[in-house]
């Protein structure tokens, strides 16, 4: 099965930037969407912006406009470049990719570890 490691968190300013990184051990093109979701201490997991393998993508309405997802599929990596951030962005940030499995739509979710992203006011 695939794996996938996330990594770029960190402590940031507010106003600041990071770049999360997603890597697969795998190819990522079998996921027909991949996403980041994040949980921040009490919350439940949300989705924060998801891409499908033709490239659509879509945000939570709380980061349209700063953040922007992508993936590289010759590097079997996506990615999360976060602008402007905010204190309430604090959180750990997961990726997962969605395979389908079978006809009936069917799939299976795979997730990373999570790496943590903290915002400082």
């Amino acid at each position: 099965q695939v794996q996938l490691v996330e990594s770029g968190g960190g402590l940031v300013q507010a106003g600041g930037s990071l770049r999360l990184s997603c890597a697969a051990s795998g190819r990522i093109g079998r996921f027909s969407t991949m996403g980041w979701y994040r949980q921040a201490p009490g919350k439940q997991r949300e989705l924060v912006a998801s891409i499908t393998s033709g490239g659509s993508t879509n945000y939570a309405e709380s980061v349209e406009g700063r953040f922007t997802i992508s993936k590289d599929n010759a590097k079997n990596t996506m990615y999360l470049q976060m602008n402007s951030l905010k204190p309430e962005d604090t959180a750990l940030y997961y990726c997962n990719g969605r395979a389908v499995v079978n006809v009936e739509g069917g799939y299976v979710d795979v997730w990373g570890q999570g790496t943590l992203v903290t915002v400082s006011s």
